[in-house]
């Protein structure tokens, strides 16, 4: 980013990250140096800019200078087409018809493929994203097509060379390479004509917060299969999660937490609602001595069983970092809607199906931890 087009806030963080820098091996003083010199310099041209506007205020104060036309209400300024109501009008008319005419007509340049949705769309999805605890914390590619993930199946570590000795072995790295091939997620809904003929933005609201909320809740769900169904240990095509076999207890997940690498940071307990009260009784038992979370955070979902109706082998919760996750969108992470206002029609219904373009799949190894529930006890 150009200085000039930076705030004062992000230019006193560039020094900040400037002055961390220079203890960095290798660094290039010279060129900080200057960087340092460009951001003074603006920032010193902004007070005096600053000092200068506050005298020119305060000789207007006292009478000074002509009268100029009031600066334009905020209501006059333009609006970007996609977010004006003749636009999101227009949108929630291409949804309940299948035609976009109305919609293109209104953009001030062409636009060939997807028309471009109304800002407030994409607040709809970003937000049903953040609110999953588990599709906001994996990670997220937009490569197109198959992706070919490669991950470090086994290599020999480091070695010590003195000097005048002989020289070290050559590291020996074995890759696996995940193949994350994209499916559709599809989620379909009907609605009356009574809501069909709700206003443009109230229309839209209503279709894609339903839609985007069920699609989002499907790749969890899917996100949690991938965990579960991985092997205990990596292969050529697949990155292992190993799997602990404990019931519930004080030290149930620190025993799970033990088993992840140290690339695993941001550690977090995925698991079923109801399974957190078995672990709530283990702590009661223990006279409340040790937590049995292990202080980090807690993610619900419905796609674990609760440990009460597990089947015995069956994995109920999760331990690690989901950034071992990876979600990669092809064609973006727009969720893309389409209209028929024919399956259903005897019923007075309309059919709105959403879908999204996707693959998921485990990629980082030594980052998540499946725990399993125990076979009874026979006596």
């Amino acid at each position: 980013m150009e200085i000039k087009n930076m705030t004062v806030e992000q230019i006193e963080a560039r020094k900040a990250e400037i002055a961390k820098e220079l203890e960095t091996e290798g660094a290039d003083l010279d060129k900080l140096q200057e960087e340092v010199k460009s951001l003074n310099a603006e920032l010193e041209a902004r007070k005096a800019a600053e000092a200068k506007k506050a005298e020119i205020r305060k000789a207007v104060a006292a009478g000074a200078g002509q009268t100029v036309a009031a600066a334009p209400a905020a209501a006059d300024k333009p609006v970007e087409v996609r977010n004006s109501p003749a636009y999101i009008e227009a949108y929630a008319n291409y949804i309940k018809t299948g035609s976009d005419r109305e919609a293109r007509a209104l953009l001030t340049e062409n636009v060939s493929g997807t028309l471009p949705v109304p800002e407030f769309i994409d607040g709809i999805i970003r937000t049903a994203w953040e609110r999953d605890g588990i599709v906001s914390r994996v990670r997220r590619t937009f490569i197109r097509g198959n992706l070919r993930v490669p991950f470090e199946l086994s290599a020999t570590g480091a070695w010590v060379h003195t000097e005048g000795t002989t020289a070290v072995t050559e590291e020996t790295l074995t890759l696996g390479i995940v193949e994350m091939r994209p499916a559709t997620i599809k989620k379909w809904i009907s609605i009356s004509d009574e809501a069909m003929a709700m206003g443009g933005e109230a229309f839209l609201r209503y279709v894609y917060d339903e839609i985007a909320y069920q699609i989002v809740k499907k790749l969890a769900s899917l996100i949690v299969a991938d965990i579960t169904g991985s092997p205990t240990s990596s292969d050529d095509d697949e990155v292992g999660v190993p799997k602990v076999t404990l019931a519930p207890s004080t030290t149930t997940i620190a025993t799970a937490a033990a088993n992840l690498s140290d690339e695993a940071r941001d550690v977090v307990i995925i698991m079923n609602r109801l399974t957190e009260a078995a672990f709530i009784e283990a702590y009661a038992a223990g006279n409340f001595a040790v937590d049995p979370f292990a202080g980090l955070t807690k993610v619900y979902t419905s796609a674990l069983p609760a440990y009460s109706s597990a089947d015995a082998s069956a994995v109920y919760a999760i331990v690690g970092d989901l950034r071992g996750v990876q979600v990669n969108y092809p064609e973006g992470d727009d969720v893309a809607i389409k209209f028929d206002d024919l399956s259903l029609a005897e019923k007075d219904l309309v059919k709105i199906v959403g879908r999204q373009y996707a693959a998921h799949d485990v990629t980082g190894p030594g980052m998540l931890v499946n725990i399993a529930k125990p076979a009874a006890v026979t006596t």
